[in-house]
């Protein structure tokens, strides 16, 4: 069986005091919605080996957050494998984003399981901003190596700032 494959990106903000946060999305849907630790994720998704990976990044945070990707310099944040197996591409840019502007897309699913009712999620039900050092254990396991990265990039600056800057979201 194929690999599959998402694309990502992590937008990071310079804070007053020489720090940074990262902004993260907490996964939508029942399966998610009582959990913290390992439940956000940065906005990404599958792409297919026709579309460019980079594209697909751009695309899927469209599509997750109603809102285009910030423009700037993109840094190349490399690969992540996922404990499902997923292979993520990521890459970080700096912009500062309001969490309450954005609109997030949705999916459907049975829910109840074997219900036949099918009910509409939105894709991320919060975002928020985070020190790196909060963000950590909050993301899905596998991605917590683009933090490490976006980290190594910045010369390790960031990781002084403690605590997390929650700034709300949409459900």
């Amino acid at each position: 069986m194929p690999v599959k494959r998402s694309a990502g990106l992590l937008v990071f903000r310079r804070t007053a005091d020489g720090g940074a946060e990262v902004l993260i999305g907490h996964m939508g849907g029942p399966l998610w919605a009582s959990r913290e630790e390992g439940a956000w994720s940065l906005p990404k998704g599958e792409y297919e080996p026709d579309e460019a990976p980079d594209a697909a990044a751009r695309r899927e945070f469209r599509e997750e957050l109603g809102l285009a990707a910030p423009e700037g310099d993109w840094i190349d944040l490399g690969e992540g494998r996922q404990r499902n197996g997923k292979l993520v591409t990521a890459w970080a840019v700096e912009g500062d984003l309001d969490p309450e502007r954005i609109v997030p897309g949705t999916f459907t699913l049975e829910w109840p399981p074997r219900s036949g009712r099918l009910e509409e999620f939105p894709e991320i039900d919060r975002v928020g901003w985070f020190a790196p050092e909060a963000a950590a254990p909050l993301l899905v396991v596998g991605q917590q190596v683009f933090l490490e990265r976006l980290a190594a990039h910045l010369g390790g600056r960031g990781w002084r700032t403690a605590g997390a800057a929650h700034l709300g979201g949409r459900g």
